[in-house]
């Protein structure tokens, strides 16, 4: 009977993938480049054109995906094309990973992470983009953590999703060897987005991005990437106590947004990621009916999110998407103001601090959102 019922779901899924979901693999509107970098070639693809000294949208994609079919659902977006429409968009497609991607040649060595985000400098000079707000999917998400926390002056905020800011531990390891001999490479990706709840549930989208891994991505590149990922390091980074290490501890500078579905298999490492970050300027998204590809399922959610993320900045949702003057120095208005604009993205929804300070009178800016 079970045999029966996925042979049923497989013809009825497959056509999804150029029928419906492919429309949200296309880019509009968009230069595609090949740019020099210290360790390679990077593909990137700009939507709409730099504006002086206004920050661009940078994204950067997970294992498994390239940028088209990990944000072209969230930026084709109608709200979030509002937003756009007023910031340039760079997406970066790891090296090998974009579409057509030739295969590396025998004895390539694959950039590691570091190396991954030490390329990304030397792409926004050739733009001529003095900084950014970065989006990052898992891997994508590590490798901008790495630029902001190496190139503080170029990122002036981060959207994290499904961040891990972990290297892998010894159990980890031995998990993924054991299932090395006994999964493909797709079906250990598959495992990396989904979680087993979604991978038996949800068929239609798993279904589109099972063919999507195993079909549109050069296999042997997407080996590359897996292996420079699954070797990654600590991000080393540790949450800043008040009074006693802020200017000292090593930690990310901007503001910044978690965001992980609350069947993601990304929760624990991204509810590590945020006991790490200074509270006063983080803010944590768990979003509800969501599993690992948030900005693919809840696009609206998270443009909505995101709208008040950029207002907090400083950046208003207007005509003119006027810049707010604001000081670099945190200050206890500025992060009222935000934490204010944050507390509306869902005013109907229970909202509960996060951390260890909870309870005292320095009450971290950091909010959980179910939504």
């Amino acid at each position: 009977m079970m045999d029966e019922l996925q042979d049923v779901q497989l013809t009825e899924i497959k056509p999804l993938l150029t029928d419906k979901n492919g429309r949200n693999f296309q880019d509009f509107d968009c230069q595609e480049h090949d740019l020099e970098t210290p360790y390679g070639v990077l593909h990137v693809t700009l939507r709409g054109t730099p504006k002086g000294n206004r920050p661009a949208i940078l994204t950067y994609h997970d294992i498994g995906l390239n940028h088209k079919s990990c944000f072209n659902t969230l930026f084709n977006y109608e709200d979030m094309q509002e937003i756009t429409q007023h910031f340039a968009v760079v997406h970066v497609d790891a090296p090998g990973q974009q579409e057509n991607a030739p295969p590396f040649p025998t004895g390539y060595q694959y950039p590691t992470m570091d190396e991954l985000s030490e390329m990304l400098p030397s792409v926004l000079t050739q733009l001529k983009i003095n900084s950014v707000i970065g989006i990052g999917v898992g891997a994508g998400a590590y490798i901008l953590c790495k630029l902001a926390l190496n190139q503080p002056a170029l990122v002036e905020g981060l959207v994290l999703i499904n961040v891990d800011p972990c290297a892998k531990g010894w159990m980890d390891w031995a998990a993924s060897k054991f299932s090395g001999w006994t999964s493909n490479l797709v079906d250990i990706v598959m495992g990396h987005h989904f979680s087993t709840e979604e991978l038996t549930e949800n068929q239609e989208i798993v279904q589109t991005y099972r063919l999507h891994i195993a079909q549109d991505i050069n296999q042997d590149n997407l080996a590359l990437f897996f292996h420079s990922y699954d070797i990654r390091q600590d991000l080393d980074i540790e949450r800043p106590l008040p009074g006693v290490n802020e200017e000292t501890v090593k930690t990310v500078k901007c503001p910044v947004l978690l965001v992980v579905g609350d069947t993601s298999p990304a929760v624990e490492a991204v509810v590590e990621c945020n006991s790490r970050l200074n509270p006063t300027r983080t803010t944590l998204l768990k979003m509800a009916d969501c599993g690992g590809l948030p900005q693919v399922v809840q696009p609206g959610k998270l443009t909505e999110a995101f709208k008040y993320f950029i207002q907090g900045m400083g950046y208003m949702a207007t005509a003119s998407m006027t810049r707010l003057a604001r000081s670099r120095t945190h200050s206890a208005s500025s992060a009222s103001s935000a934490d204010g604009a944050r507390s509306r993205v869902h005013t109907s929804q229970e909202e509960a601090s996060t951390g260890p300070n909870r309870g005292n009178q320095a009450r971290p800016q950091t909010m959980e959102v179910s939504c």
